[in-house]
């Protein structure tokens, strides 16, 4: 028996590349799998197309050009407020980023209307809503900004004010702000 699995276009997350740096190629490989909509920064789009992507929206404060059926997204600056502009006003749900940095925290006035995952060569940040449950193996570590009380099971606070997953299970997040920015140590 076989099972069919239907993709329908938006269904998965957009990907932008703003800095790809040295990210793990793994990674990448793992966030390109379901062929996401992949937009990236000019200053990337070089390396992309070196990397044999293919790049569906690029970035881009200059008229220069691209390959055949690219669009462009013309920003003179804030790059990340035009592609999340770009991709609300396309009725995506939800966008992974891969920066040189955790913006997250800025990018806060986004959240309402689309879900935003940011990856760094060392970490994976997200919000979540207080009853956030996911599933995560002993010894995963989260970084999380505590700006308010949160209760959280299956954690436990280490020496550098990070937190590690006590056994192989379920952590889950109550806490009483609109967001909490949590960081998963990749």
């Amino acid at each position: 028996m076989s099972s069919h699995h239907i993709i329908r276009e938006k269904q998965e997350p957009a990907l932008y590349i703003h800095h790809l740096g040295s990210f793990n190629e793994e990674y990448l490989g793992q966030l390109l799998e379901w062929s996401p909509t992949l937009i990236v920064s000019a200053a990337v789009y070089e390396k992309a197309i070196s990397l044999g992507l293919k790049v569906d929206v690029v970035v881009s404060s200059n008229d220069q050009d691209f390959q055949e059926n690219t669009r462009v997204i013309h920003a003179k600056s804030a790059e990340l407020d035009a592609v999340l502009d770009y991709l609300i006003s396309e009725k995506y749900s939800a966008v992974n980023v891969i920066n040189s940095k955790s913006e997250l925290r800025e990018l806060g006035s986004y959240i309402e209307e689309i879900n935003i995952v940011v990856f760094t060569e060392t970490e994976k940040s997200y919000a979540i809503k207080s009853g956030f449950k996911v599933w995560k193996p002993k010894g995963t570590i989260f970084n999380i900004e505590v700006v308010s009380y949160f209760e959280t099971s299956n954690l436990k606070q280490t020496e550098d004010n990070s937190f590690e997953v006590i056994n192989d299970g379920f952590v889950e997040f109550i806490f009483n702000v609109p967001y909490l920015f949590i960081g998963e140590v990749l």
